[in-house]
């Protein structure tokens, strides 16, 4: 398949996707019984995964995003900004981070840093993509669906230049 440039090969399937989503919110539903958590989503990328994770979540809870970006093209710049802050009060709450992928932990550390002064009882961090070869920060990623090589990916919510968000399995690389 070829977007814009660049040429991908399909890598994972829309079903193995959705069974790691399903799997993903029965663990955090399991762990969160009766509580209320926050959902934290970061678009873009997560408006596929957390689409597919509220289906499956069994549970009360409240949602908001936030968004945030630092990728152009191919690679990452390093620097991460916030575009959209999101404003629910989170003093004394559960808060689980829905994420599209952890590879740096870039994004992650801004969230992390976000919440590291406020009044929380618990955060924790959803993950659809891992690649743990690319991961280099502390925080642990308690919920992860699917680990992937350190290989740039497109499809399910992840683009590349704005491009291949819709697809609906997911894509490697295969030119430069």
């Amino acid at each position: 398949m070829r977007l814009l440039d660049k040429d991908f090969e399909l890598f994972v399937t829309q079903q193995e996707i959705e069974s790691a989503i399903a799997r993903i919110a029965q663990e955090i539903s399991r762990d969160y019984g009766e509580k209320c958590p926050l959902f934290v989503g970061v678009l873009n990328g997560c408006f596929r995964f957390s689409g597919e994770f509220f289906k499956h979540y069994n549970g009360a809870c409240e949602v908001s995003f936030v968004k945030m970006a630092s990728y152009q093209g191919l690679t990452s710049t390093g620097i991460v900004e916030t575009l959209l802050d999101f404003s629910a009060p989170v003093d004394g709450r559960d808060i689980v981070i829905l994420e599209d992928i952890v590879d740096s932990g870039r994004t992650l550390q801004q969230l992390v840093n976000h919440f590291a002064d406020k009044n929380i009882n618990s955060f924790e961090i959803a993950t659809l993509f891992y690649k743990p070869a690319a991961y280099t920060k502390e925080y642990e990623v308690a919920y992860k669906g699917i680990e992937l090589p350190n290989e740039f990916v497109v499809g399910y919510g992840l683009d590349y230049n704005e491009r291949g968000r819709e697809l609906n399995d997911l894509y490697i690389l295969t030119s430069r």
